[in-house]
């Protein structure tokens, strides 16, 4: 088992979102971001399957065929789009993503491109959060509004980088949001 490593790659994670959220104004979130990764269902996991390069519960899924610690954080933090996945209003269309409210659409931004600095380390880039998105997006449960403002500041932070991002982020998104 490999807790140490683990500990410092999610405390490094939750540093990262901090430090991105109180850019923004998300104090709150960026405080309470992840907390449940330290609960022994989640920490334990990474432990057991930690690999310093990807998430171990991608490792725990490869072996079990799911992730005890993936669906136990997911039903607990509401800046994962899988947390608002429930069935739909409208009898035709089942099970789809639910509108997230803004601020935590924000979060989920954060949160992505600080796991992409946490595991690509030096070879990151302001396209790597995006790039990663782009490789799953097919299947991913997104409401249209939520995949629409996820997706336009991933470019934005592709094109534009971190700075302008945050500023417009903090001047356009989050300004009537407090």
């Amino acid at each position: 088992m490999k807790a140490w490593q683990h500990f410092k790659t999610i405390t490094n994670h939750k540093r990262l979102v901090r430090a991105g959220c109180f850019r923004v104004g998300l104090y709150r979130q960026g405080i309470m971001h992840d907390w449940s990764k330290y609960n022994p269902v989640e920490f334990l996991v990474g432990c057991r399957y930690y690999q310093g390069n990807m998430s171990p519960n991608n490792v725990e899924r490869v072996k079990k065929g799911y992730s005890s610690a993936w669906l136990h954080h997911k039903g607990r933090n509401k800046h994962h789009m899988e947390y608002w996945i429930d069935y739909s209003a409208y009898e035709k269309k089942g099970v789809c993503g639910m509108k997230m409210p803004v601020k935590y659409v924000v979060e989920m931004f954060i949160d992505r491109m600080s796991a992409s600095k946490n595991y690509l380390k030096e070879t990151y880039t302001n396209k790597s959060p995006l790039e990663y998105y782009e490789n799953g997006k097919n299947i991913y449960l997104l409401h249209p509004e939520t995949r629409e403002l996820l997706e336009r500041l991933l470019h934005m932070l592709a094109e534009q980088g971190e700075e302008a991002t945050y500023e417009y982020i903090r001047k356009e998104i989050l300004k009537n949001k407090k």
